[in-house]
């Protein structure tokens, strides 16, 4: 038993340092300092980066094919075609024993796979290349497009979604007759549905904003609803308490209350928003940035590709760090780093409230001429 229990917390104890508890790299459900923090977020960058660059610059990690420098006498090699490493070795085995100029090449990955600085390249190359057809959208305007379909979908979820799942997380009622078919369509994937969306709406940007809507609204009604239920139940029951009736508990009690983890919520669904965008924009009219990386992929312009990929993380990643910014401003009694409202409000009353003196010491005062 002894063996057991050194066994599991050994790895704890030789991460954390004993000597300050701030210092600690894995302590449980505490913050790191801020450069940690800062330095991990870094890195969390990084090391996909590394692993990339890595793949696509260190010639014996993977390099499958070979990219043919010196075709040789090899009648259907050309310069910069990309060979299969056993084709180009049989080829140039077979040129050996008949004497001849064997081809020259050097180890390449496919050409769906390309090194990190050409992605870099095309991230700036690909807003300032000209559509390759006569009326096509430059990359700029796709990206534009795809933003209005995303806020438009999700607009529509939130007006309905945010209001039935309050009312579902407050009244059985609405709780019994909404929730079990919603949590019945939640399942069904959403782009299963462009077909009807493109019979009822047509092939323009309707049918896109409604997979939008879809694949977002039912699972806001749940998510919102179980949120609702997590209110502190002594805040209903104190507002009750002081003759609160039904209207006045949900605007002036579960609505407030709930609103900061309302708001995360939002956060949290509107980046599965955007995963559903890839397939909203290929149904009816292709259009957006969608419509950019399967154009790309078909011109075999794969840096492109990952571009406009990048290009889609760092509009999400960019909301998402300004909507947490505004939620610190809406919210400054959630800062953690500050710790709870009671937790202050104590804090503040110990330093104006002086601290008694020891009962010895009094006694020693008082019997002192």
């Amino acid at each position: 038993m002894i063996i057991s229990f050194a066994i599991c917390h050994l790895p704890f104890a030789i991460l954390e340092v004993p000597m300050n508890p701030h210092q600690k790299w894995f302590a449980i459900r505490q913050e790191l300092p801020k450069r940690r923090r800062l330095l991990f977020g870094l890195l969390a960058f990084l090391l996909p980066l590394g692993i990339w660059a890595t793949v696509s610059y260190v010639p014996g990690v993977w390099h499958p094919l070979v990219r043919v420098s010196d075709a040789g006498d090899v009648s259907y090699f050309q310069i910069d075609m990309l060979v299969e490493r056993e084709v180009f070795n049989d080829e140039n085995k077979q040129l050996k024993e008949e004497g001849k100029k064997q081809a020259m090449g050097e180890p390449a990955n496919p050409i769906y796979l390309p090194a990190p600085h050409i992605v870099f390249k095309a991230l700036i190359t690909a807003f300032q290349t000209e559509p390759i057809r006569r009326g096509e959208p430059w990359l700029h305007e796709s990206i534009l497009h795809s933003i209005q379909v995303i806020f438009y979908g999700f607009m529509l979820s939130a007006i309905f979604g945010v209001p039935l799942g309050i009312l579902c997380g407050t009244f059985a009622f609405f709780s019994r007759i909404i929730e079990p078919f919603v949590d019945f369509i939640r399942y069904m994937p959403a782009p299963a549905f462009g077909a009807l969306m493109v019979a009822f709406l047509g092939i323009n940007d309707a049918p896109k904003v409604a997979i939008i809507f879809i694949g977002t609204f039912f699972q806001m009604v749940l998510v919102v609803g179980n949120t609702t239920r997590q209110l502190d139940t002594a805040l209903i029951e104190a507002a009750q308490t002081l003759g609160a009736n039904a209207k006045n508990l949900v605007a002036h009690v579960i609505i407030p209350g709930i609103v900061p983890n309302l708001y995360r919520d939002m956060r949290i669904l509107l980046g599965w928003a955007w995963t559903y965008l890839i397939v909203a924009e290929l149904i009816g009219a292709s259009s957006g940035i969608s419509w950019f990386i399967n154009q790309q992929a078909k011109y075999r312009n794969y840096e492109n590709v990952f571009a406009a990929i990048i290009i889609i993380g760092i509009i999400g990643l960019t909301t998402d760090i300004f909507l947490a910014w505004v939620g610190k401003h809406l919210f400054p009694w959630e800062n953690r780093s500050q710790g709870s409202l009671f937790a202050r409000l104590a804090q503040r009353i110990k330093s104006i409230i002086p601290n008694p003196q020891p009962k010895s010491t009094q006694d020693e005062q008082t019997a002192t001429p």
